[in-house]
């Protein structure tokens, strides 16, 4: 996905079972972030650092949807240790990790495997 592309309109389900649709969010400005692993230490600074700026980033007009393959029920437990005050999709098929490039091969110690991907671009 480049610059100027258009999301795709399902963005998945959130922790609740409840179909996200870019269009729940028309008109607003919408912060989607991706990230490996619930409950893991840089995944929940990460959501934790989100939270305790969420009513600056509110008040600036934005919205926030945090992305990861993990599946609702984790989700949900993640939500509730950390006390997220957003939605989190659970892209158990990738199908949205995929369409921005956050999803593939990957390499270590030779291995060739697929996960998350990060870029600096």
């Amino acid at each position: 996905m480049n610059i100027g592309d258009k999301a795709p309109e399902v963005l998945g389900k959130d922790e609740n079972g409840r179909e996200i649709r870019l269009s729940d969010y028309k008109g607003k400005k919408l912060v989607l972030y991706f990230y490996p692993k619930d409950m893991t230490a840089g995944c929940t600074a990460q959501a934790c650092n989100l939270r305790d700026h969420y009513d600056e980033l509110k008040a600036a007009g934005y919205d926030v949807l945090g992305v990861s393959v993990q599946d609702e029920k984790s989700h949900t437990k993640f939500i509730e240790k950390n006390q997220l005050p957003f939605h989190l999709i659970a892209d158990t098929e990738q199908l949205l990790n995929q369409a921005f490039g956050t999803w593939g091969e990957k390499s270590m110690y030779g291995r060739k495997y697929f996960g998350r991907v990060t870029s600096d671009e």
